[in-house]
């Protein structure tokens, strides 16, 4: 048992550090923009901000996948689950973590091909940066290994334990029925 609240303890760990990873992505974009309004307000040139922007939008989006799902953020039709009862309802519940999981590990090991490749042949950007794409490529590979951790992790908790492990943050709490 104590392995498991240690393994427990470090995936939760893992998905509030992806949640602080992705915080601070949106910061430097907000910091970015800043930096490129005041660059062209005093007719300099910062080379290279959108895309470094970008880069740390993609970035924020695929590091807060998994803590956004652990929190209830992603949109989640329960139209059918509501409308089922308990056991149909978990099996439906399992069937969707599960097909979850194995599309997102599937997208893991492609997009880690993807990386290696742009690696292999030192695939840079068009912009004026000419930033090794490898390394913005990388974060989509680790953001999306995160996703299908915590996807696994739901998939195992809800098969062993019942239920799954989103908590809503909601203001209004949601109605099960």
């Amino acid at each position: 048992m104590a392995a498991l609240r240690t393994l427990r303890s470090g995936l939760d760990f893992l998905y509030k550090l992806s949640e602080l990873i992705a915080a601070l992505c949106m910061i430097a974009i907000l910091v970015l923009i800043v930096m490129q309004m005041l660059a062209r307000w005093s007719s300099a040139i910062f080379p290279g901000a959108p895309e470094y922007a970008a880069y740390c939008m993609a970035a924020a989006s695929f590091f807060g996948f998994a803590a956004a799902l652990n929190r209830g953020s992603h949109i989640r039709v329960s139209l059918l689950l509501n409308a089922v009862g308990p056991r149909m309802r978990r099996f439906v519940d399992i069937w969707c973590f599960g097909v979850a999981a194995v599309t997102m590990w599937y997208f893991v090991l492609h997009a880690r091909q993807f990386v290696y490749w742009s690696w292999k042949f030192k695939e840079v950007s068009q912009s004026e940066d000419a930033t090794m794409l490898w390394i913005p490529q990388s974060v989509m590979v680790i953001g999306g290994v995160l996703l299908a951790i915590a996807l696994t992790d739901n998939l195992l908790h809800l098969i062993f334990t019942g239920k799954n492990r989103i908590n809503h943050d909601a203001i209004e709490p949601t109605q099960e029925v």
